[in-house]
């Protein structure tokens, strides 16, 4: 079964397509379960959790990404 990268409820506006992240290469920042893992994806960035593979996956446009890794670099997300 494929893995679809949205609800079967899509939302208003959502301008993404769905992608079939069957084959990605998904990429991690550790080495062990349990943390953010990414693909890049006909032109988009998916991310999904680690420790639920099969659950879904946020999908990003380029841009969209690059204002995330931004804002992380730059602590906006620093919850302590």
């Amino acid at each position: 079964m494929a893995e679809r990268t949205i609800d079967q409820h899509p939302l208003a506006g959502w301008d993404k397509p769905d992608l079939d992240l069957t084959n990605a290469e998904w990429r991690s920042g550790t080495k062990g379960r349990g943390d953010v893992e990414i693909a890049f994806v006909e032109g988009f960035i998916a991310m999904r959790n680690g420790t639920r593979p099969h659950g879904p996956s946020l999908i990003f446009t380029p841009a969209e990404w690059g204002a995330f890794v931004l804002g992380a670099r730059e602590g906006e997300f620093d919850l302590t």
